[in-house]
């Protein structure tokens, strides 16, 4: 045989031997990535509303609440007593007090415990305070909160960042408060006591900003100088926190126009009382409340002409 063809037939046999020998090629294992671990939920109780928002563990905690008179000093100023009255009997409401709670938001994401708002203190007298009491029913260590939320300088929302001997009731916390509203509060004199305190905690931030993940401030401009409610999001899940853009589940929601005494700027407030409440109800947006009705997670719903709250059950 010519050289060439046996090399040629020796490659090939070679070829085919070594093909014969090799292993046959191992299926491929699909290799399940290890799921995360499940949020602890936190513990339900009378003051302490357990709920869930996507894969996030949330609650709404009890600091207090009380009556107003119904007297036009504090809700619907620019309407009679008359008007109010026949709004509050069509919703099965008594008429000679008005009911306003105050609940702050928990969540937890994972590595981080969120508080939005944080109650009264002693700011209200027996209006607020019950904050620390519920935490520690339901065995939520203060020192265990990575991130404060605050809407506003208003002490039944910024009362409880300290306890009554004036340190930091929640020491390992971020305080984070729009730039503006941070400014406004160190202006004012009845709190640097808390100005004093939460200034090495602050994290001031631009209206409207992505803060940490899960959290986007919203501009909700009227009440006051950098008011803010907060949206947190969990894959589809999301939940509105309105901070005061909105007081009273009856009068607030079914009358936007109706002028609360605690705002600011009251054309301003009422105009972003409709807008947010319009666009909400068209989403269905979930909403927490820090004044409605306890536990004051619900939505807004258009029913005929009227907008109304909707509490879940």
């Amino acid at each position: 045989m010519h050289t060439a063809l046996r090399a040629s037939a020796f490659a090939f046999v070679s070829l085919a031997v070594l093909a014969a020998c090799a292993p046959e090629t191992a299926p491929a294992v699909e290799v399940e990535t290890p799921a995360a671990p499940a949020i602890a939920a936190f513990t339900a109780g009378p003051d302490m509303h357990a709920f869930t928002i996507g894969a996030f563990q949330a609650a709404a905690a009890r600091d207090g609440g009380g009556e107003f008179p119904n007297d036009n000093t504090t809700l619907a100023v620019n309407k009679t007593k008359a008007e109010v009255d026949a709004l509050l009997t069509a919703n099965g409401l008594p008429t000679d007090q008005l009911s306003l709670s105050i609940q702050s938001l928990l969540v937890r994401t994972g590595d981080k415990v969120l508080l939005f708002d944080t109650g009264a203190a002693a700011t209200m007298g027996d209006f607020g305070g019950k904050l620390p009491g519920t935490l520690a029913a339901a065995g939520v260590d203060p020192a265990s909160v990575t991130d404060i939320f605050i809407s506003h300088d208003h002490g039944d929302h910024v009362g409880g960042l300290v306890t009554g001997t004036g340190a930091l009731a929640f020491p390992n916390a971020a305080v984070h408060m729009s730039a503006p509203q941070w400014e406004a509060m160190q202006k004012n004199p009845q709190l640097a006591p808390i100005v004093t305190a939460v200034t090495p905690k602050i994290a001031a931030f631009a209206p409207g900003a992505d803060l940490v993940p899960g959290v986007k401030a919203i501009d909700i401009v009227g009440h006051t100088p950098g008011h803010s409610g907060y949206l947190i999001t969990s894959g589809d899940a999301t939940v509105a926190f309105l901070g005061d853009m909105a007081h009273h589940s009856v009068i607030s929601v079914q009358r936007p126009d109706w002028t609360i005494a605690f705002d600011g700027d009251a054309p301003t407030a009422q105009a972003s009382r409709k807008r947010f409440l319009e666009e909400w109800a068209a989403s269905g947006q979930r909403i927490f409340a820090p004044h409605f009705p306890f536990p004051g997670i619900g939505k807004v719903e258009k029913q005929g002409e009227a907008i109304v709250w909707v509490a879940e059950p």
